[in-house]
């Protein structure tokens, strides 16, 4: 089955909007993990054109790289390091405006300047992270947190 992403808008909010139901399509019925997560990802860089867009997935005590899109990465993250294994650790969406400026942050790739990190959560548990970076300084907002986390909720039932 073939899909196209239909996205014709003027601002951010807009399309995440105009996306956040073509993601559920996509997804709707699949019930494959790796599958969704790789079309959430393909979809989230086609449609902003972030610089890296993935998952990482919990095994035991570490985040295990997943599907994504982007530059080569970071393999495995420890349980409270670097802004996915804080987001893991503290269970919440983590914001970092300048990942230079982040605590123990980790460089997988120099030319990221800012990153955003969601946590995908089932029974309660963190099963995974939704991280993407930009290489520009402050390009996420609250904006992207709130929408985010709507595609990320799509991806826990």
């Amino acid at each position: 089955m073939s899909h196209t992403l239909h996205l014709i808008t003027s601002s951010k909010e807009e399309t995440y909007q105009s996306l956040l139901p073509q993601l559920k399509a996509l997804i709707e019925g699949e019930t494959d993990t790796i599958a969704n997560f790789a079309n959430i990802s393909a979809a989230l860089k086609m449609t902003f054109g972030f610089f890296w867009v993935g998952f990482y997935i919990v095994k035991r005590d570490e985040l295990v790289l997943g599907p994504f899109q982007g530059t080569i990465a970071c393999t495995r993250i420890r349980y409270g390091k670097g802004v996915c294994g804080t987001a893991w650790k503290e269970r919440r969406t983590v914001i970092v405006e300048d990942v230079n400026q982040f605590p123990g942050h980790i460089a997988c790739d120099a030319a990221s300047q800012s990153e955003i990190v969601v946590p995908l959560f089932r029974n309660d548990e963190v099963i995974a992270v939704l991280d993407i970076d930009s290489e520009h300084l402050n390009h996420f907002d609250e904006t992207d947190a709130h929408y985010l986390q709507q595609i990320v909720k799509l991806l826990e039932s």
